[in-house]
């Protein structure tokens, strides 16, 4: 038996968190037929798709980031002004986001993580469903995970 002593820290070190990333993105794609048929595709990366919505003076009154990765939308943030809820305004930034994403970049699925107490239901009414459930995720909240089939 060999005994083997490591040296275990805590702190940030983008080069070694790269290189991490590196070799787990090795590893997976050696270990997933799936993942090792992305490698050198354009669905390999990650590519960020932004809607914004802006009123007539120019001021911000919503937006939607995300992004697109193997045939899937994430996304990441959908907030609008409170002055601007319920007019529509985040079907259609959802919306936009979705169309772009299905009719130019050929995704199949999209997905997102929301709270408890941010717009479950609005996703809901919007076609997506829930398919994670985290209680107490953090201490007094509740995060779903929700999908949507987009074609």
């Amino acid at each position: 038996m060999v005994c083997r002593m490591f040296r275990i820290e805590t702190e940030v070190d983008k080069a070694r968190r790269d290189l991490l990333r590196s070799r787990l993105l090795d590893t997976n794609t050696k270990a997933s037929p799936v993942l090792a048929a992305l490698r050198g595709t354009p669905a390999e990366r990650e590519v960020p798709l932004h809607v914004w919505a802006s009123t007539e003076a120019g001021e911000l009154a919503g937006g939607l980031v995300g992004h697109t990765w193997a045939s899937w939308l994430h996304v990441t943030y959908l907030w609008v002004d409170d002055r601007h809820r319920g007019a529509g305004l985040g079907s259609r930034l959802l919306g936009e986001a979705e169309r772009v994403a299905r009719r130019d970049r050929g995704c199949r699925s999209a997905r997102l993580e929301t709270w408890n107490f941010q717009a479950p239901d609005f996703y809901r009414k919007q076609g997506y469903q829930v398919v994670c459930v985290i209680e107490d995720y953090p201490p007094g909240l509740t995060e779903y995970t929700l999908t949507k089939t987009l074609v």
